[in-house]
């Protein structure tokens, strides 16, 4: 781990995660089971990475998925659970955390009035979604009553990666590979079927630089032309509505994957993402160092990727998360 003072030293970390306690036996297994190094986490332990890694403000979110499949009543009731226990730390520490709560999809109803208790009465600062809904994602038909409510409330919502349907990649831990090819699916998935473009209001932001969105994009940007739906339009449109998508910048600084993402996202939609503690802290200040020593910053870029672009995006947190 290395000491060393970033260029800015208020970075605000929109990809920051929450175990409550009654979770952490459930997230321990969740680990093992996509072969990945169990996390533990505890405010103090939180407050302190941040401190050393110069981060003002964390936003939390609940990164697994609630319930089984086949029980949406106890999926409704974890995120509850989660999104109060989650509000309780903002409402004690609102200079340190922020909140994206947990949704419980596929189910609707449950989502949609989850995210009026977040957003209305716990004051949560946007919402937090999987890549996929029990192997369903999220350009699905079904799922346009949850982001014309989220448009309709310009809402924050972050498309967290989980594992793709079907069998892993043999030998390669999922985290590494699988989840960030299920977040290039879903935004693929919702640009396809038209959702960046009917919500424009609603933000959405894709962890890890979007998966392999940047690098791809022109290539992806080929099934305007496969396809006869006119709301697609062209390829430049096409690209045009995956611009619309916001990008963290979790794992994802190395030295051919951040001038990717540098390249195509626009310059306001980039923020940082630490993926603390689901990266181990000593693997994550590698990524921080890589990203402040970058050669491909322009003046002011750093800043508006480390603070700047979370200010515009939540600008609760340009005034409440100020901290020397």
């Amino acid at each position: 781990m290395t000491d060393r003072v970033p260029t800015d030293p208020r970075r605000i970390d929109v990809h920051q995660h929450v175990i409550p306690p009654v979770r952490a036996r459930a997230i321990t297994g969740r680990a093992a089971a996509v072969g990945w190094p169990a996390p533990s986490w505890d405010e103090h332990s939180a407050i302190a990475m941040m401190d050393r890694r110069s981060i003002a403000t964390g936003v939390l979110s609940y990164a697994a998925p609630l319930a089984g499949p086949d029980d949406p009543a106890a999926a409704r009731e974890a995120a509850r659970s989660v999104n109060e226990y989650t509000a309780e730390l903002v409402k004690n520490r609102p200079d340190r955390f922020g909140h994206f709560a947990a949704l419980p999809l596929p189910d609707v109803d449950g989502a949609l009035a989850e995210t009026a208790h977040a957003l209305d009465e716990l004051g949560a600062d946007g919402v937090m979604v999987l890549s996929n809904a029990h192997g369903r994602y999220l350009g699905e038909p079904a799922f346009e009553p949850l982001w014309a409510e989220l448009d309709a409330r310009s809402a924050v919502v972050l498309v967290h990666p989980t594992a793709p349907p079907g069998a892993p990649v043999p030998e390669v831990p999922a985290p590494l590979a699988d989840f960030p090819y299920d977040t290039t699916r879903t935004a693929l998935h919702m640009t396809m079927q038209g959702v960046p473009r009917r919500y424009p209001r609603m933000k959405v932001i894709l962890p890890h630089a979007g998966g392999f969105l940047p690098y791809a994009a022109h290539r992806f940007a080929l099934a305007a032309r496969l396809t006869d739906g006119e709301e697609r339009g062209t390829p430049q449109d096409f690209l045009a509505d995956l611009r619309r998508f916001y990008f963290d910048t979790a794992i994802s600084t190395g030295a051919t994957t951040l001038p990717s993402l540098l390249a195509f996202a626009e310059p306001d939609h980039i923020l940082y993402g630490s993926d603390f503690p689901m990266l181990p802290e000593d693997w994550g200040t590698d990524f921080d160092t890589a990203l402040d020593d970058s050669p491909h910053w322009d003046s002011g870029r750093l800043h508006a990727v480390n603070r700047g672009n979370a200010e515009l995006l939540i600008p609760r947190l340009a005034n409440g998360s100020r901290h020397s």
